[in-house]
């Protein structure tokens, strides 16, 4: 009889020992719970956004570690790094022609925003903010331009879309720049425009080769009047000095004695120099 109430006294011993280990360890689990739900880390980045019970603290934390309070606080990370976006868009130009653009958006949310745009705007601000205003400021674009001129001015379109972007957006988003990457038409339109386009290279091309030619003619009128304008001046300085002439024999004469024969009769008619050779005359 003592013995049985030996066992049950150590049976409810063992019984109070494993309470108190199940009892120990769920106060450890619950500290780590505590402990757990009580910090925060934000990733490089990023910049975190507290909410309490619902309620957005109106200063964002900085990334790295911090605390809160367990059960009833949570941390959203907002991303402030630079990021990129395609959209997709159909345009009608001002000659009614059906323009499919796609473009590249590099934007970014400053730090100074990321409480506002977390609270004003559901879901992604690309999606909820940023892509409607863009698309909106791009077909506005281009519908002042033709569909020539959208092909021709990709520059132009793409810097006034991204200045009427900005000024849609405001500040509380920064669009960094806009990127058109491709630029689809109808394939008659791209046939015409090419047609067109090889037009008028070939008609710069008679251009320039009808204005060459009117250049050539010019150059060559000019160099007939200064050769016409030569032989006058030439012309006048003989009439004026008749000695010119004997110079010119003397410079050319080729050392052979000049044969003169005169005119009949001894009259004053115009004298015949005949070259004659020297040594022919000795032998």
């Amino acid at each position: 009889m003592e013995k049985r109430i030996v066992d049950f006294d150590n049976d409810g011993g063992n019984q109070v020992k494993f309470m108190k280990i199940i009892g120990v360890g769920i106060l450890l689990l619950v500290l780590v719970i505590v402990a757990a739900t009580s910090t925060f880390v934000v990733d490089p980045g990023y910049r975190g956004i507290k909410v309490v019970m619902g309620q957005v603290d109106s200063n964002f934390k900085p990334e790295g570690f911090g605390f809160k309070q367990p059960f009833v606080s949570s941390i959203i990370q907002m991303p402030v790094r630079q990021q990129t976006r395609e959209v997709s868009t159909a345009c009608y130009s001002s000659d009614l022609q059906q323009v499919n653009m796609k473009l590249r958006v590099l934007y970014r949310i400053p730090e100074s925003s990321v409480v506002k745009v977390y609270r004003e705007y559901l879901g992604d601000p690309f999606d909820s903010l940023i892509a409607p205003r863009v698309e909106e400021a791009l077909k506005e674009v281009v519908a002042l331009q033709s569909a020539e001129l959208i092909v021709k001015k990709r520059e132009e379109i793409k810097t006034k879309t991204l200045e009427s972007a900005r000024n849609k957006i405001g500040d509380i988003l920064v669009i960094a720049d806009i990127v058109l990457v491709d630029t689809n038409l109808s394939r008659e339109l791209e046939a015409a425009i090419e047609a067109k386009m090889v037009q008028e290279q070939e008609a710069a091309k008679a251009k320039f080769t009808q204005q060459k030619a009117q250049i050539e003619a010019d150059t060559a009128v000019v160099r007939a009047k200064g050769e016409a304008e030569s032989i006058r001046i030439r012309a006048e300085a003989l009439r004026n000095n008749p000695g010119i002439i004997e110079l010119q024999i003397v410079e050319k004469w080729d050392g052979h004695t000049p044969m003169v024969v005169g005119g009949a009769g001894g009259s004053s008619s115009t004298n015949i120099l005949l070259p004659v050779n020297i040594n022919n005359v000795k032998k």
